[in-house]
């Protein structure tokens, strides 16, 4: 796994949504995720949303099953799919200005909350399903985000992670200069590889059910949030503030765009979603 060389917390990844709220709803939308492009031809909102049917698919959801989000962000996911399903969803973020944003959807069926996967108060086996899309790499203990979820899911219950991933085979310089600063920057306590997650999924008790790198289909949404964000900067006061004021404390992650761009490109990165059953016995 990929540790950089400062420690972060859950307070520094609420601090970073929190300070950034505003750049990630005005750059990319309400979903805090990657785009994915199945044809090319899709917009931004259009990829994101393919990005959620990924998701919907491996769920395999049933009528009356309750679902946990963790790590729901503005609550998007858990709305589009509740609209679409008759279930119950329950979402946990860091953000309080993330949670702000969907407590104000009043989205029928979907419950939001202020709480630390790693210390939440579910009761045990309380979910059918559960997903965690870009959350797990903001965990410090990645071994204890599967643990919980073994938990806290029935038997037969179902896990969906969608992840950033470190190559298997990335180079010294690429760790270096490419996914340590990505790290930092992005307040991600580590970047495991899908070796790494498969190891910690199946020390928990989980069953690898399926797996696929996507890194191809999604690389292009930093491209649009780096020449959006230059966009911004010229015609977003709000957003040159938070660029250029020393005060802000996670502007580092602008460098982090085009790492992320190179990344990805160079195969140092790769983005993957897995699948893991909890047996049903």
């Amino acid at each position: 796994m990929i540790v950089p060389g400062t420690a972060i917390a859950a307070a520094g990844v609420a601090d970073h949504y929190d300070e950034l709220d505003l750049v990630y709803r005005r750059i990319w939308g309400e979903h805090v995720h990657h785009g994915y492009w199945q044809t090319g031809r899709e917009s931004a909102a259009e990829a994101a949303d393919n990005l959620v049917r990924l998701v919907e698919a491996r769920l395999a959801l049933e009528a009356g099953q309750r679902v946990c989000d963790i790590g729901c962000g503005y609550g998007a996911t858990a709305a589009w799919l509740a609209a679409r399903h008759p279930i119950e969803i329950v979402g946990v973020t860091l953000s309080s200005a993330q949670l702000e944003v969907a407590l104000a959807r009043s989205t029928k069926g979907v419950i939001c909350s202020l709480q630390d996967w790693l210390h939440n108060d579910f009761i045990d086996a309380s979910f059918d399903r559960a997903w965690a899309i870009e959350s797990s790499e903001h965990m410090a203990d990645k071994a204890r985000f599967f643990s919980e979820a073994f938990r806290v899911l029935r038997p037969g219950g179902r896990l969906v992670v969608c992840a950033w991933l470190a190559g298997e085979s990335a180079h010294p310089w690429e760790v270096r200069h490419l996914l340590e600063p990505i790290c930092r920057e992005g307040q991600l306590p580590g970047m495991g590889s899908r070796a790494d997650y498969a190891d910690w999924a199946s020390r928990a008790g989980f069953r690898l059910e399926s797996y696929e790198d996507i890194s191809r289909q999604v690389r292009r949404t930093w491209w649009i949030c780096l020449k959006r964000l230059a966009g911004h900067f010229w015609t977003d006061s709000d957003i040159r503030r938070l660029a250029l004021s020393r005060e802000t404390r996670n502007r580092s992650f602008i460098l982090s765009l085009p790492r992320l761009i190179v990344a990805l490109r160079t195969g140092a990165m790769r983005y993957g979603i897995f699948t893991f059953g909890k047996p049903a016995a």
